[in-house]
């Protein structure tokens, strides 16, 4: 039986941030069969047009649901996208975690994704994360992935009862090429999505940011016409 006839009826949650990642993550999900509940998460991020860019994505992906939840995580701080702290435009640097890195997000956003997955009755949950985001943030990579799955059956009544949840991460190993050509693939409007970390008043992608960089790279890599509209041209 195929994935996406196994999957014919069945609920999904996505993660959807407004991102070109979530976008692909939510649009194979709809590919196989799935009906999608989408979560967004207001963290009070600087760059609060993604959550207008997640209005957009989760229409064109016909959720049955999306919830934009508020969650402060000002009050917390230590990252340049929730604290005064400039976001870096000098270029991607390999190897290190960025100061664009939010202290446990992914953790937090994948627990609150769960509790409206069990809330729900789905048993599986899709994320962008994908390979170049391994080197520099933690929260990304497949050992993380696959241990809060584990996390996820052990701390649930549903994990409890035997019905265990399925955390997908379809991008984990593409390429911000692999991700753009797919968007085109699936039929999706990747001007839709929002990218940049760093907004100008404007609302226009800064250009300049490592977000802006890798998405630029990403569609010039696949041969596809890039759709976002930058102050500065990376």
């Amino acid at each position: 039986m195929s994935q996406a006839n196994s999957s014919e009826g069945r609920r999904a949650v996505v993660l959807l941030s407004g991102g070109l990642d979530s976008m692909v993550s939510g649009g194979i999900a709809r590919e196989q069969g799935f009906k999608l509940a989408a979560l967004t998460v207001d963290y009070n991020q600087r760059h609060r047009v993604e959550l207008e860019a997640a209005a957009r994505v989760a229409k064109m992906l016909d959720v049955d649901r999306h919830v934009t939840l508020p969650l402060n995580l000002r009050a917390f701080g230590g990252s340049a996208l929730t604290d005064d702290i400039d976001v870096p435009k000098t270029g991607v640097e390999e190897g290190a975690i960025p100061v664009t890195y939010v202290p446990a997000r992914n953790t937090i956003f994948l627990s609150l994704a769960l509790g409206l997955a069990e809330a729900t009755g789905a048993r599986d949950i899709f994320l962008g994360v994908n390979a170049l985001d391994y080197s520099g943030y933690p929260d990304c990579r497949p050992e993380f992935i696959a241990k809060f799955q584990e996390l996820a059956d052990l701390a649930t009544r549903m994990g409890v009862e035997g019905q265990g949840f399925t955390i997908h991460a379809p991008l984990q190993h593409m390429t911000k090429a692999d991700i753009s050509a797919e968007a085109a693939r699936l039929g999706l409007d990747a001007g839709q999505s929002w990218s940049c970390y760093d907004p100008t008043p404007d609302n226009k992608h800064c250009g300049l940011c490592d977000s802006c960089r890798l998405r630029s790279a990403g569609f010039e890599a696949a041969g596809l016409p890039d759709p976002t509209i930058y102050a500065m041209h990376p």
